[in-house]
């Protein structure tokens, strides 16, 4: 069908009414041909048409190895075409291959392999070729290939073990299939192996661990991979994981190291996270036009991070933008050029957070603009054939003729090529062909045919003559005239059998040959003739249209609020055109009506009787005709025809008549009568009890029955006086209690259960404690409740030793050796008889201090701020008690002179059970230390060891300490400094760095300057005038450099090239007085101004604009004569002071007491706030540390000391975060060391030689002096 290329609205004027004709003005235009079945097609059997490709095998052909392989290859054209075939680019003979077949009246190919032929035989790249005598169109180049699903190689994996919180990846590396192969992971059973934010399958198919838990350990982590084409899945060799905990790792460890081997027994803590792919901080990716872009990021970390994910230059796509492995991957589909950019993942725990920039740029494979399309010309036109495409980058435009290139094809004098286009000048019919453009890039290619057909053929109307069209009034009606013809045919319509020509501006013709009438009114009626000609003839066809009048519902059915029981009638009158037919419908609720005989029609009427509940809703009248449908809608609300009063609905009413029966020594039936239940059924009884004897008002839960059971077999206790009460409950709620029954009294008999939480524990050396939980009265089972103490030595000979006591709940026994194990019986008893015999409990006698010191201590130094003790273990009989651990108390090494001086400060760390080894955190760089080691048990602290020295090695230096700039001129500023702190060796020297900043707060270029060690005062020269510096500040050792400190500071205005702010009297000739401001500041305060005096202000700067000055006048206020009085001479004044004195004097005395008895404060603060990464590598071996303690606060200070009067331990002092190690003295390490416990710090007098001191008074020393 011919299809002319515009849209074209025909406006006409009607001035004096000359007929006027709508035409279509001839245009060159793609043609084609109707080659399909149907009248159209059989109209134009006799016109020649070059080939067109139909259907094809896709570009990459992946086939089934098992199955025969079909290659598409469908064209149509007339003549119809003949093919061929090339493969990997020669002629492919398929008459010389008895596996090949060609498909009857097609190309496509058919290679039997399932009879003997191997797939892999035919691997390669085959084209299609239709041709006849007009032209030959070509397929894309189909490579085909077979699915592969090969085997993992053979390979050992050797079992995993790791430490709790580890991370972990575990390969996968799938062989090498075609088409790539699905991966997941299974168990031995086949089941999937959960994942989480911590557990996940990375793209590339291994699995990530972000940290290990032991429930992570299992022998069967197994990789399988699917191959969808062929159906198979492969299987890995299993991995084996176990996850140990540190306490197992310590074990296995011992058993196979040696002791100083023993130290890389650690314990994973918790860290901040690092990304286990991709690596790096940076990282490129590329994806093609329209495909899904995947970003991964997946992190370990403890506790397991958090990914986000950002666009940096901008947001990521709403709509196309997805989230998947629990936010590891980021999916965007259908990605265009605009996606490309930085993307940056975010991983994030509480310890910190990383992140990961992902440049991502987007690449296109060739797509098309506009593709070229086919051409139908008469002899003697002129035509285009337009291949325009675009990709990234830019693709290369190629053309061929009939599959051959146009460069070596056969010269046709009507074409020219002008790069994407092909011009056509009057074309003659030799010009006929198919053209193939061809248009690729490195990412891939387009292949489109389009043919040139050039024809001589007068017009010809497709569309079936006498067409009736039916419209209904005021809608559009659209009249169609198919055509074809070469040259492109113009069209005309006429209304009428007279020729009266389309007139006024109601009509719109269509590029394809249609006539549309927007709005179809009863005049629009009648017979219209659509004309088509070109130069070669003349064709028409007339069709014929019919405006009918709508469908309308003149009576609509209504709103309805009928009663239950009753009748409801809803009526819909419809009125249509006489000649159309309605069919009237009713629906409920948008659906067909019940089917219940109380709902009938009749004729306009619904009616339904005997209204329910249910019949309650929205009731549809809908009328169809052939050609419109209408619809009305009307409620129905169904109502109750007599309310009647609700029930009440409340808690049931509490039984009555409670009786006791069937009375033995354990058991007694309880019967009683229920009450009214208030409309909501009892669902269940609960029956309690009270002792009147033991617990008298005090009620206990007994029993719980069902709601319809009004009677219960109860089981009673020895000597017991009870009473029983009986509830009810419903859905409402519970009863109130009934009255309670008469009270029985159970028979005394022996107790049937012994006193619980028996304990022996001495706590003196020759004592022994036994403590037990009483029986309470409803236990005793009787009168002249007592108990039987028992005890005896565990290990020897001794018969059993017995006393009975009173209802108390301790006995000591005395007399006993130091610390022997006992065993110890408790059995309670009464009047009527003994309980059963109880189990024997082991205890101990009291403990004393141990009498043997740790020996052969040796220490190492594992760096400036870290030291590792080792001990020999002392003999368990000289503990002397439950061994709880070993302490180390260590303190600063003084020279004889300064420990004569100053007390020494000792700290102590304690470790738990029986470790040999620890760690000693916070030691301060270049310094001496010693140190002891005691036994410990649950009396105390055994002798000390022998004083063990070592020396720690240089670290770098803390901050210098209170930097100054001083003395700003115009081109120079003095920096003033005092020594670090803490410098933690010998300084080298100091490194100043500087740059200026300007009015936009960008920073200028960085100067470096070197200063000796042994200054504490620079000028620096030459500077800007009026010139804002930022410093850099630190000092470095022969280790590394230190913390730097920072200042800025402005030098001043340049005062010979800028008018000085002027104040002068705004009264009078006087004198201005002046006054110079600092560049850098934005007001500036008069003094000593008159009251009630005006004055006039003027302030003037001068920049790289020039001089700018303004001037304003004020006024000062009134003067106000002065009432103030001075307090200070008022007696009420003075008696206030004196009582502040005086509480201030009573809570420095209390302090003094209170601290006297020793305190703890926390470093974690200052630690957390100053962490020094030199120790990060340590903090695995040494878990965590705690708190320091004064044993006394007679601390005296000294100029320059290196602990804080604040009693805080400042980043200078311990490089070790002493929170990381533990809490306080009861502190605890683990079998390699780790520290579990606390920290803490004693400071012990050494006598003072001498009054002399040079230093400053303690504030504790002179308020003892003041006591």
């Amino acid at each position: 069908m011919v299809q002319p290329k515009i849209m074209l609205k025909k406006k006409h004027s009607s001035a004096g009414r000359a007929p006027l004709i709508l035409f279509l003005c001839q245009m060159v235009n793609a043609l084609d041909v109707p080659l399909d079945h149907g009248e159209k097609a059989k109209l134009l059997d006799d016109l020649v048409q070059p080939p067109t490709i139909t259907q094809q095998s896709p570009k990459n052909y992946i086939i089934d190895p098992r199955e025969n392989i079909v290659i598409q290859c469908e064209a149509k054209g007339k003549p119809p075409p003949s093919f061929s075939w090339t493969r990997n680019g020669t002629h492919f003979d398929i008459d010389k291959d008895p596996l090949v077949t060609m498909k009857h009246g097609s190309g496509t190919l058919i290679i039997n392999i399932m009879a003997e032929g191997k797939a892999e035989t035919y691997e390669g790249v085959y084209q299609c070729t239709a041709r006849n005598e007009r032209g030959a169109a070509v397929s894309n180049s189909i490579v085909v290939r077979p699915s592969r699903s090969p085997l993992w190689t053979k390979e050992r994996l050797e079992p995993i073990i790791l430490r709790n919180g580890q991370s972990l990846v575990l390969p996968c590396r799938p062989p090498i299939g075609l088409p790539p192969a699905i991966i997941f992971w299974m168990d031995n059973s086949f089941q999937r192996l959960p994942q989480s934010e911590r557990v996940s399958q990375g793209l590339n198919g291994d699995l990530y661990f972000s940290n290990v838990l032991p429930e992570d350990t299992r022998e069967d982590y197994i990789c399988y991979a699917r191959f969808n084409h062929t159906q198979t899945i492969q299987q890995k060799q299993p991995i084996s994981l176990k996850v140990i905990s540190v306490d197992e790792l310590n074990d296995t460890i011992a058993a196979n190291l040696s002791d100083t081997e023993f130290y890389g027994a650690k314990s994973s803590k918790e860290r901040s996270p690092t990304f286990l792919t991709p690596e790096g901080n940076e990282s490129v990716k590329e994806e093609l036009r329209g495909n899904t872009l995947s970003l991964e990021c997946i992190a370990e970390g403890l506790p397991t991070p958090i990914i986000y994910w950002i666009k940096e230059d901008g947001t990521l796509p709403v709509n196309r933008t997805f989230y998947r492995n629990f936010k590891k991957t980021l999916q965007i589909t259908h990605v265009s050029e605009a996606d490309s950019g930085n993307y940056q993942c975010i991983a994030k725990n509480t310890l910190g957070a990383i992140h990961h920039t992902i440049s991502v740029t987007v690449k296109a494979a060739p797509y098309w603009i506009v593709a070229p399309q086919n051409l139908v010309l008469s002899p003697g036109e002129n035509g285009t054939l337009v291949c325009r495409a675009n990709g990234n980058p830019k693709p290369r435009i190629g053309w061929l003729t009939n599959g051959v290139p146009i460069e070596i094809a056969p010269d046709d004098p009507s074409r020219k090529i002008d790069g994407d286009t092909i011009i056509f000048s009057n074309v003659q019919e030799r010009s006929s062909a198919v053209y193939q453009c061809n248009a690729s890039n490195e990412y891939g290619y387009l292949l489109a045919n389009a043919f040139v057909n050039v024809l001589a053929e007068p017009p010809r109307i497709l569309t079936s003559p006498n067409t009736l069209y039916q419209i209904i009034a005021n809608r559009p009606a659209l009249l169609d005239c198919a055509f074809f013809g070469s040259p492109l045919p113009t069209i005309e319509w006429f209304k009428g059998t007279r020729g009266s020509a389309l007139h006024e501006d109601i009509y719109v013709l269509h590029d394809n040959g249609t006539l549309e009438i927007p709005v179809a009114q009863k005049d629009s009626t009648g017979t219209y003739t659509c004309v088509a000609r070109n130069k070669l003839g003349m064709a028409k066809n007339e069709v014929h249209l019919e405006i009918k009048d709508p469908t309308r519902i003149i009576k609509q059915p209504e709103y309805a609020v009928v009663q239950r029981g009753s009748k409801v009638s809803f009526e819909c009158k419809v009125k249509h055109d006489q000649t159309l037919i309605p069919t009237i419908l009713w629906l409920k609720d948008n659906g067909e009506l019940p089917n219940d005989e109380r709902f009938s029609i009749d004729k306009d009427h619904l009616v339904v009787t005997d209204v329910s509940d249910g019949d309650g809703g929205i009731y549809t009248c809908a009328a169809n005709t052939t050609l419109d449908s209408v619809s009305a809608s009307a409620v129905l609300r169904v109502v109750a025809p007599t309310p009647t009063p609700a029930p009440i609905y409340d808690v049931p009413n509490p039984p009555f008549d409670l009786e006791l029966t069937n009375q033995l020594d354990k058991s007694i039936q309880l019967t009683w009568t229920p009450g009214d239940d208030n409309n909501s059924p009892i669902t269940k009884f609960i029956i309690e009890y009270e002792d009147a004897m033991h617990e008298a008002g005090l009620w206990h839960h007994q029993a719980e029955v069902s709601g319809t059971q009004t009677t219960a077999q109860l089981k009673l206790s020895p000597y017991v006086n009870y009473s029983f009460r009986v509830m009810a409950e419903n859905n409402i709620g519970r009863s109130v209690p009934s009255e309670a029954s008469e009270q029985y009294l159970t028979k005394a008999a022996e107790p049937d259960q012994n006193p619980t939480a028996v304990e022996g524990l001495g706590t003196e050396p020759d004592n022994l404690v036994i403590t037990w939980k009483p029986l309470n009265g409803f236990e005793s089972n009787g009168p002249g409740l007592q108990y039987k103490v028992s005890w005896r030595q565990k290990d020897g000979d001794d018969e059993w030793t017995s006393v009975v006591v009173a209802n108390v709940s301790k006995y000591i026994v005395s007399g006993t050796p130091t610390f022997v194990p006992y065993l110890i019986k408790v059995q309670a008893l009464n009047d009527v008889g003994f309980a059963p015999e109880p189990a024997a409990v082991l205890g101990h006698s009291g403990e004393d201090l141990p009498m043997v010191a740790p020996g052969n201590v040796r220490v190492i130094v594992v760096n400036s701020t870290l030291a590792e003790v080792h001990w020999d273990p002392v003999p368990l009989k000289s503990v002397r008690g439950h061994l709880q651990g070993y302490r180390i108390y260590y303190w600063k090494a003084q020279s004889s002179s300064k420990r004569n001086r100053r007390h020494i400060e000792k700290k102590i760390l304690t470790f738990q059970g029986s470790k040999t080894h620890g760690m000693l955190p916070g030691l301060q760089p270049y310094s001496h230390y010693a140190l002891n080691v005691r036994v410990i048990n649950g009396k105390g602290e055994g002798p000390a060891s022998t004083d063990k020295s070592f020396h720690t090695p240089e670290g770098v230096p803390s901050a210098p300490s209170n930097l100054k700039i001083v003395n700003p001129t115009l081109d120079s500023l003095t920096l003033e400094w005092d020594p670090p702190s803490q410098p933690n060796g010998i300084l080298t020297e100091y490194v100043l760095k500087y740059q200026p900043i300007n009015s936009t707060h960008e920073l200028g270029p960085l100067v470096d300057l070197k200063i000796p060690a042994n200054k504490t005062r620079w000028t620096l020269k030459n500077l800007n005038f009026s010139t804002r510096y930022k410093f850099y500040f630190y000092a470095q050792t022969s280790v590394g450099s230190g913390s730097q400190i920072t200042e800025e500071a402005v030098t001043t205005v340049d005062e010979a090239g800028i008018l000085p702010p002027d104040v002068g009297a705004g009264k009078g000739k006087e004198e201005w007085r002046k006054e110079i401001v600092n560049g850098s500041r934005s007001f500036f305060g008069l003094k000593g101004l008159m009251p009630g005096t005006a004055y006039k202000v003027r302030v003037g700067a001068e920049g790289d604009s020039g001089f700018v000055s303004s001037e304003d006048v004020f006024e000062t206020g009134p003067a106000m004569a002065s009432r103030q009085v001075d307090i200070a001479t008022q007696g009420w004044f003075i008696g206030l002071m004196c009582a502040v004195a005086l509480l201030i004097l009573i809570l420095l005395i209390v302090c003094f007491i209170r601290r006297n008895k020793g305190g703890k404060y926390p470093v974690k603060e200052k630690e957390d706030a100053h962490a020094d990464p030199e120790i990060q590598p340590m903090k695995e071996d040494d878990g965590t540390f705690g708190e320091y303690s004064d044993a006394e606060d007679h601390k005296p200070l000294k100029k320059g000391s290196r602990t804080p009067s604040d009693r805080t331990v400042k980043k200078e002092d311990s490089d070790d975060s002493l929170v990381d190690y533990g809490e306080g003295v009861n502190g605890q390490f683990n079998e390699d060391g780790s520290f579990i416990g606390q920290y803490s710090g004693k400071k012990e007098k050494e006598p003072a030689e001498g009054n002399e001191s040079s230093e400053a008074p303690s504030p504790v020393n002179a308020m003892n002096s003041f006591v």
